[in-house]
């Protein structure tokens, strides 16, 4: 699409060539496509571009504005004059958006003037900008910000299209700034920087909004895209205003759209849920633009804010969940994450920089990251995942609560400071240096983050406070412009009123509401007055404070209003409920209400109205009006709600169809009336003419058509939205509906009959007032001036309406005389507060983009004031204490709690009531059993028995009846607590007790202080078994380990192959044929002889089979060259494993041992180890302290009763003689903590009533003394065991002294010596007792003193490798990962060489095959020279048949192609004629009259048979031979590309190896990293330098004793060693030497006696024979019957042979004869000839001279040379018949005799000239008879 400068209009105007919005391109977004700018006439078409990039922009541009090829001179110039000028600039005067004010408005269109911003869009995308080094830029509604970084000050640019400011893009070069606009058919304005002057307008981009825009590198070019419905992506020469390029981009929102800086010619497009790449180039058919829609694939599909374009054309995006996306040809090459799979930002990436060669990005979790470009440009993925991991090289984090969403650098050179958009309302200044010196990122300004739900203005000063879902208040002093303060909470704010002075004496009290449904009362004052009162420093011009904090609603306040007279406040919440408090000090609840809805105005009744009422109107359309509560208000005291007031409750109902239906009629009925008007004034005129009026002019003016029926009432559901409503008189009010029912302000009243239910109320505004185009753009909130002389109201749109008023009151027409403002942003900037100031002269807005806007009213005077005034602080304050505020969300809310403490009141009245029933069922509980004990003591005959007592056995029944069900029914109820006790019980035993071996028990010495404890020790885990399971079969050694250590070059022999395994037949050999059963042909003598010599050649076969076996086992065990002993390979082995290495593992060149080797599965395994031998220890110990415990329990036992025998000795002696008595040690608590957890149900009640008893009231007033249940119970406990014991050992000496005789005093002096001898007894045994188990503790102590000292060592041990099995899980998927490819290459190297192995098997298989054959095919013909004998007179003959190719039939399979047997039928054809050859030469040859396919007459059939049959095989042995060469061939070949793929494989195996050794190289020196704990006492440190032990022992090697005693005694082994192989050396080098001669002497003599061997040989043979062969030769009985028959054959055949002569003398005669006879005749011949020659010489001279009188004859002479021909031609075919027949016949082996001399034809009587065809008759007849010349010559 192009567009073209109108040269007659100036270069400011232009045509509008492109399409409207409807009209544009059709959605190509799914698709590459391909835009173009065609020329003049041209017709848009679709062209791939090619592959090269544009080189120069300005040179694109330039071939495009300016004249194509062919153009005319003059055209050039026309273009020229249309270029627009350099030095053109546009009159912002006459372009900005002013206000607009309609007809009859008398309104003055300057009553508004900007006077400052308060606000900040931060949630719009790349709304900020870097203008110069101190300047930011950003969007406000309609209003582009500059902000002056130092000063802060403002300066602001107007929209000039009136609908907003969609986004702004500053100049490469920061000499211009472009800002795309929105509404309808909006521009982009250009305007040079700093002077601000308009420089260029494009205009006809997008049909409603631009959302973004850029320049390219060079600043020639500029991108826009447009938001819906378009979507429409141009490309601008922006200096010229024209449109270069323009495609729909894509369907759906785009959020950017960005030149690649380092391929001009590469656009990038990116928004919701896609991304495309574009590529613009220059074809002779003008400007092309191709889209490739980037193909998210296996990747979920995501919105893409934020991308980056890479030198080489990849790009990196974002993505929803924080990974980075690398792109390269439309498809995601590999995703890009953090180490364990961790996300690159924890929230979605915004934005990308490519700065100085390092790659930033920033996120919506407040990090900026620095990562290394050049990993994430070769970046790719090394498993399925599609994952790449990487960490950054540098990152800040800003803060938690930050949100970075955009990111410009300053403009100084090499500066690392950047300016950040913070989404949560803040500008951050970011030293993103990264070094030490890196400052702090620093807040630059702070703004609302979203709506600003709450505004309201001071009524005494020029202050205002703003609060919204950011969790923040602020306070602005709107005259001086700037921020005062700011104070931040838990819940977002989400109403706010400044309290009016009749509350607040200063005016300095602002009542928040918030989200959470909290309202706080907060004091606004000036903390520098505080100083002189308090001392306190200054900490800013003003401060919030707490005052007080209530919650009264459960959901977000959305409405706060004060009384008229300001003793009352109401707020109003989502909850739908309306609660009122008496303003004071304290403000205190009075009680709320209820309303149908929930709450979006509130409105107290002005002055005026008599009624003190509140107006309640409700988001569903309810409204309601309450009666201010009074001070005799009462409720039941249980619930804050109240019942009595009076309520009046209005619901609207639409009427928005029935006006139009009104409109309507009244339109159609003014129709009427105007057409009966004209009726009557026609009959009128008529009767004025004195004529009577015709029938047609009587009914000329009716309708005679039917009327449309009028549209249908309407209402809609859900109702429409109400979104504001106020007091116009008592009792009425007006409404502004959104939905359906906008356009209207509907003024309503209250019914006077309220009966009817709330919610199904319905009723209709009484009047209504049409408001011009509002149809969809609603009245949102309404604001009077303090004269109610001027109405403004905010819009949804972001506009602000100005209405003049009449007496306060609205106009009771319509309300078409307005003056209208944009202000806030048009789309998404509906204004929610609009204010004036306290004296009319500023007007505040407060939008949902964030957006505060501060305007003056008119142009007054100015204000003496620069500054507000800020309240000052009360009396006191400084003393007061902070309020409490409410910081919980979930805490209860004021009719909560009230209820809540209401029924913990009817709690505690029935828990009395309860009681006193229960005092009184005890007390007659007591007096029950006071008469059945009394009935008790009774005689029998008296007392009652228990059924008399019973009165009625049903009430017992009954009683008992329902205490069961009442049982059962608490059982049932509380079922599920006492299943969830006992599951936290059971959880609780699980967790810590189950999971105890055993718990720490304490053994105390008697007699000492020592101690011994046990080791509080977990059970093993199922974890930790299957764990060690694991390990067993890890520590097995795999396959491929074994493997590697096996020497490369063992390979199987194949010389091992058995013949089993051949697969081949055995050599077919001709076998001699049995002896007929007729008899034998040879005498008894000459048998006897043959089977000796039989036997003889039979052993000599089996002694040489024997040698040639022994032969080969001994070159079998022949090792090979390049073999060493396996002895020493084992040795070397042995000593690669066992002997350590001692380098340094810090060591660079340090080659981490295969046996050494560490990874995940052997550290658990080590893990295991050590965990299993501490528990093994610990459980030995414990074991032991635990028999200690049992000893001792049994000691007490065994001391307390010695303690009780001596106590019963004690009493039997004196007092004075009683020794002290020894203490009974007692068990301790903590020798049994088992016993802890031990209960009875006695236990239990007994805890149940100390809790009861704890729990009381009185105690709990004294806090000093109350104690833990558990305490009170085991001192109970203990009690009781004392009390127990000291009842069972406090015996009294009852007895009493008597007088006693002599002997009794002697007896009892002896019994009495007794006693203390066992007394002294007694003690001595205890004391022993206790003595031994002291010891016995001590010992055990010490060994478990030095235990502890090793577990403290398992316990750094375990720490070390626990730290090490974390770094190498770290390292576990790489390691896994070079692990697999080495084992896969090693699995390809194995698979190759097996089936290198078998192939060369089965080659060398092959080579025996062929061998085998080429044998059998030489025992073939050794057979056939046999058979033949010497002297066969037909040897030459039998040898031709025996070696002759013949046609054989050949097997074809089944499944075989015409084409196969095509070429076997050409085969055999060939076949056919190559053996016809051979007949004719054969035939030409000496023999030719025998046919070897028919055994001549003198040959003997057998013999010819046997030839036949051995030829066979032969040909047999031929075709095997050929197919086993083939095979072999193949296998070669096979066998040489294997080694080709060994090779590589091996290259392959060798690099995965050294990759893995690299690897381990790494982790181990990770490893060395770890700090490891070695204790060491001072004798063991042998590491000094000058005798001194260094200070620092850094440098110092730790090594085990026992390994440095290895080694010391190594060092003596080795010398051994040493000795022992040279001494073993020398003795080698001697038996080599004598082996070596004795070799010499060997080769030696076996060449002599080879020598010998070949002489004797010569001598008897005459020829070198094979001694085997021969030694095996035995006499073939065979051979001898055929040499006899020979003899007997040749004898008969000599006398055939004389008879046979004597016949051959007598026809050679005969033949003389014939041939004398026939010589006579061809002389005869010859001389006719000759004459004939001369007869047909005489002829021809003859015809010369005849003339034309031979005509005639002529005829008859070419008819008989015709006939003659025939002749001729018949005669050959003959002749050719009888050849084929001779050689068929010759073929079938009959005897054919040689043709018989053909008789001479006699000679015909015919002229002369005729005898020349005989003549060639029969030359062609002897032709074919050679034998017959033959026989002649």
């Amino acid at each position: 699409m192009s567009e073209e400068v109108a040269s007659q209009d100036g270069p400011l105007e232009k045509l509008d060539a492109p399409d409207e919005a409807g009209g544009g391109p059709a959605d190509l977004s799914s698709e590459d496509h391909t835009v173009s700018t065609p020329e003049p006439g041209e017709q848009t078409e679709a062209e791939q571009p090619p592959a090269s990039e544009i080189k120069d922009a300005e040179h694109v541009i330039s071939e495009n504005i300016e004249a194509k090829e062919g153009s005319s001179g003059e055209e050039e110039k026309e273009k020229q004059k249309s270029r627009i000028p350099e030095d053109l600039y546009y009159d912002f005067e006459e372009l900005y958006s002013r206000p607009f004010t309609t007809e009859g408005s008398s309104i003055p269109q300057n009553l508004l003037q900007l006077s400052h911003s308060f606000g900040y869009d931060c949630r719009r995308r790349a709304n900020l900008q870097l203008l110069d080094e101190h300047t930011l830029a950003f969007v406000a509604g309609n209003v582009l910000v500059l902000l002056d970084i130092r000063t802060k000050e403002h300066h602001y640019i107007r929209s000039c299209s009136g609908g907003g400011i969609g986004t702004i893009m500053p100049h490469p070069s920061r000499r211009y700034v472009a800002v795309a606009e929105k509404g309808e058919q909006p521009s982009i304005i250009i305007y040079e920087y700093p002077s601000l002057r308009p420089y260029r307008i494009l205009r006809g981009g997008t049909g409603r909004a631009y959302t973004f825009v850029d320049f390219n590198r060079e600043g020639t070019l500029l991108a826009s895209v447009g938001s819906a419905p378009d979507y429409m992506l141009t490309l601008w020469d922006w200096r010229q205003e024209q449109v270069m390029l323009r495609c729909k981009a894509f369907s759906q929102d785009i959020y950017r759209v960005t030149f690649s800086p380092d391929n001009p010619g590469q656009l990038t497009t990116s928004g919701s849920g896609h991304i495309k790449f574009w590529k613009m180039a220059n074809t002779f058919t003008g400007l092309k633009l191709q889209g490739i829609l980037g193909r998210f694939g296996k990747t979920a599909l995501t919105d893409i804010e934020g991308y980056v374009e890479l030198p080489d054309g990849k790009v990196v995006s974002g993505s929803e969940w924080g990974n980075m996306l690398l792109w390269d040809g439309g498809l995601i090459k590999v995703e890009i994450c953090r180490k364990e799979g961790r996300t690159c930002h924890s929230g979605a990436i915004q934005q990308f920089a490519l700065d100085e060669g390092e790659l930033m990005t920033i996120g919506t979790d407040g990090a900026v990251r620095c990562w290394d470009f050049e990993s994430i440009d070769a970046a790719d993925s090394v498993d399925d995942s599609g994952l790449f991991e990487i960490e950054p090289m540098n990152e800040m984090i800003i803060g938690r609560s930050v949100s970075l969403t955009s990111m410009v650098k300053s403009t100084i050179p090499d500066t690392t400071i950047w300016y950040a958009q913070d989404s949560n309302g803040g500008i951050w200044k970011l030293d993103l240096s990264f070094s030490n010196i890196t400052q702090d990122p620093e807040c630059l300004f702070s703004f609302h983050a979203g709506a600003i739900e709450g505004m309201d203005v001071s009524g005494s000063s020029h202050l205002m406070a703003t609060t919204a879902l950011d969790r923040s208040v602020r306070i602005f002093d709107f005259l001086s412009k700037k921020e005062l303060t700011a104070c931040r909470y838990k819940q977002g704010g989400t109403s706010l009123t400044w309290a009016p002075c009749m509350v607040s004496s200063n005016e300095g009290l602002v009542v928040v509401g918030f989200d959470d449904g909290v309202v706080r009362l907060l004091e606004l004052f000036n903390p520098h007055s505080l100083r002189a009162v308090a001392g306190r420093s200054r900490s800013g011009e003003a401060e919030l404070r707490l005052k007080q904090a209530f919650k009264p609603h459960n959901a977000p306040v959305t409405a706060i209003s004060y009384e008229r007279k300001g003793a009352i406040m109401a707020t109003g919440s989502v909850d739908c409920t309306v609660f009122f408090f008496v303003v004071g000090e304290q403000y205190e609840p009075v009680g709320f209400v209820t309303v149908p809805g929930p709450v979006q105005v509130l409105q107290w009744a002005p002055q005026s109205h008599e009624r003190n009422t509140l107006l309640v109107a409700c988001q569903t359309g309810h409204v309601v009006e309450i009666e201010a509560p009074g001070p005799d208000v009462q409720n039941d005291g249980s619930t804050y709600q109240l019942q009595n007031l009076p309520i009046r409750h209005f619901c609207f109902s639409s009427i928005k169809s029935r006006i139009k239906r009104d409109a309507e009629m009244a339109r159609r009925q003014a129709v009427k009336e105007k057409k009966k008007q004209e009726r009557e004034e026609r009959l009128r005129k008529v009767k004025e003419q004195g004529r009577e009026p015709t029938e047609e002019e009587l009914h000329e003016g009716e309708d005679g058509e039917e009327e449309e029926e009028l549209p249908p009432l309407y209402i809609p559901n859900p109702p429409s939205p109400l979104h504001c409503a106020f007091y116009s008189q008592p009792g009425a009010f007006w409404l502004s509906m959104g939905g359906y029912d906008s356009g209207y302000l509907y003024h309503c009243k209250f019914a006077e009959q309220q009966s009817v239910d709330v919610l199904e109320r319905r009723d209709e505004p009484f009047s209504f007032i049409p408001v011009q185009d509002t149809e969809h753009n609603p009245i949102l909130t309404i604001c009077f001036s303090a004269e109610r002389q001027l109405l403004l109201c905010g819009m949804q749109d972001g506009s602000m309406r100005a209405f003049l008023l009449e007496a306060g009151e609205l106009p009771p027409g319509s309300m078409r005389a307005y003056w209208a403002f944009s202000v806030h942003d048009n789309q998404y900037g509906s204004i929610r507060q609009l204010r004036f100031s306290h004296d009319s002269s500023f007007v505040l807005s407060g939008g949902a983009d964030g957006n505060i806007f501060s305007f003056r009213l008119l142009e007054k005077e100015e204000l003496q004031k620069h500054q507000a005034k800020i309240p000052s602080p009360r009396i006191g304050l400084e003393a007061e204490p902070a309020a409490p505020d409410i910081e919980d969300p979930a805490a209860y809310s004021i009719e909560t709690a009230k209820q809540k403490l209401e029924l913990e009141r009817m709690q505690r009245e029935a828990e009395l009531r309860k009681q006193e029933k229960r005092k009184k069922l005890s007390e007659l509980q007591s007096r029950f059993q006071t008469l059945l004990q009394h009935n008790q003591s009774l005689p029998e005959h008296v007392r009652l028995q228990r059924t008399e007592l019973e009165l009625d056995h049903r009430f017992r029944e009954d009683a008992e009846r329902v205490a069961a069900e009442r049982v059962r029914e608490v059982r049932r109820e509380l079922a599920w607590e006492e299943e969830r006790h006992r599951i936290g019980l059971q959880k609780l035993q699980e967790r810590f007790w189950n999971s105890l071996m055993c718990d720490t028990v304490t053994v105390t010495a008697i007699e000492s202080d020592y101690k011994v404890s046990t080791y509080r020790l977990q059970v093993l885990s199922s974890k930790f078994q299957q764990m060690k399971e694991h390990d067993r079969t890890v520590q097995q050694p795999s396959s491929v380990d074994q493997e590697r250590w096996q020497s490369k070059g063992e390979q199987k022999d194949p010389g091992n192959i058995t013949a089993g395994q051949e697969g081949l037949a055995e050599p077919v050999v001709l076998q001699p044929r049995a002896p007929q059963a007729g008899g034998s042909k040879l005498a008894g003598r000459q048998a006897e002889k043959l089977r000796k010599a039989a036997e003889k050649a039979e052993r000599a076969r089996a002694k040489i089979e024997k040698r040639k076996k022994e032969w080969a086992e001994l070159y079998a065990a022949k090792p090979s060259e390049d073999c060493e002993d396996p002895e020493d390979v084992r040795a070397i082995r042995l000593a690669t494993e066992n002997m350590g290495d001692f380098k340094l593992k810090t060591a660079k060149d340090f080659t981490v041992p295969e046996h050494l080797r560490m990874n995940v599965e052997k550290k658990k395994a080590q893990l295991v180890i050590l965990e299993e031998q501490i528990y093994q220890r610990k459980s030995e110990i414990n074991e032991r302290v635990l028999a200690l415990r049992d000893s001792k329990v049994a000691l007490i036992s065994l001391l307390r009763s010695l303690l009780s025998k001596l106590r019963t000795l004690q009493e039997l002696l004196p007092v004075e003689k009683h020794r002290p008595l020894p203490s009974v040690p007692t068990v301790l608590p903590e020798e049994t903590p088992e016993r802890k957890l031990r209960y009875s149900r006695a236990t239990l009640h007994r805890y149940a009533a100390l809790r009861d008893q704890v729990g009381r009231p009185a105690q709990e007033e004294e806090q000093e003394q109350t104690q833990d249940v558990l305490e009170l119970l085991q001192r109970e406990n203990k009690e009781d065991t004392h009390t127990q014991e000291e009842l069972t050992h406090s015996h009294a000496n009852t007895h009493t002294q008597e007088q006693l005789t002599e002997l009794e005093l002697e007896m009892k002096d002896m019994e009495e010596i007794r006693n203390l001898y066992m007394q002294d007894t007694l003690i001595k045994q205890m004391e022993e007792a206790v003595w031994r188990f002291d010891a016995e503790l001590r010992l055990l102590r010490d060994e478990k003193l030095r235990l502890d000292v090793q577990m403290k060592l398992a316990d750094l041990r375990h720490v070390t490798l626990f730290q090490e099995l974390l770094l190498l899980k770290e390292f576990e998927k790489r390691e896994n990962t070079l692990q697999e490819r080495l084992n896969t290459r090693m699995q390809e190297e194995r698979e190759l060489r097996l089936k290198l192995e078998e192939c060369k098997q089965q080659l060398e298989l092959k080579k025996r095959d062929i061998a085998k054959l080429q044998e059998r095919e030489k025992a073939l013909t050794a057979t056939f020279l046999a058979s033949l004998g010497e002297n066969n007179k037909l040897t030459d003959f039998l040898t031709r048949v025996f070696k002759k190719k013949i046609k054989r039939v050949k097997k074809k399979e089944k499944t075989s192609t015409e084409e196969q047997q095509e070429d076997s039928d050409q085969d055999s054809d060939e076949e056919s004629d190559w053996n016809d050859d051979e007949d004719d030469e054969e035939s030409e040859s000496g023999i030719g009259v025998l046919d070897d396919s028919v055994c001549p007459p003198n040959c003997d059939p057998e013999l010819f048979e046997n030839t036949v049959k051995l030829r066979e095989h032969r040909l047999d042995v031929e075709e095997l031979l050929l197919e086993e060469k083939k095979s072999a061939e193949s296998l070669k070949k096979e066998c040489d590309s294997l080694l080709k793929k060994e090779k590589i494989v091996q290259s392959s195996l060798k690099a995965a190896e050294g990759n893995l050794e690299l690897f381990n190289r790494e982790k181990q020196q990770k490893l060395n990293e770890l700090d490891v704990v070695v204790p060491l006492r001072l004798h063991q440190i042998e590491y000094t330098i000058d005798d001194v032990v260094p200070s620092k022992l850094g440098m110092a090697l730790v090594l085990n004793t026992a390994a440095v005693g290895r080694l010391q005694e190594r060092i003596k082994e080795l010398q051994q060693e040493k000795s022992q192989q040279r001494e073993l050396y020398r003795h080698a080098r001697q038996q080599h030497v004598q082996l070596s001669h004795e070799r010499t002497d060997m080769e030696a003599k076996i060449q002599e006696l080879e020598a010998r061997c070949e002489q004797m040989m010569m001598m008897k043979f005459g020829k070198l024979v094979d001694l085997e062969a021969l030694q095996t030769l035995s006499g073939s009985r065979t051979l001898e019957e055929m040499r006899q028959e020979s003899r007997v054959r040749e004898a008969e055949y000599t006398q055939e042979l004389k008879l046979w002569q004597d016949k051959v003398a007598d026809a050679r005669l005969a033949v003389t004869e014939v041939t004398r006879d026939h010589t006579e005749r061809l002389h005869r011949l010859n001389g006719l000839l000759t004459q004939q020659k001369q007869l047909e010489d005489k002829l021809n001279t003859r015809q010369r001279k005849m003339g034309a009188q031979f005509q005639g004859r002529r005829q008859v002479e070419e008819e008989e040379q015709r006939r003659m021909q025939k002749l001729i031609q018949s005669q050959v075919e003959e002749i050719e018949s009888l050849r084929q027949e001779i050689g068929a016949l010759s073929r079938k082996g009959g005897n054919i005799l040689p043709p018989s001399q053909p008789s001479l034809p006699p000679i015909p009587t015919m002229p002369l000239a005729h005898i020349q065809h005989p003549h060639t008759h029969f030359s062609m007849g002897w032709r074919h008879t050679p034998s017959s010349s033959h026989e002649v010559e």
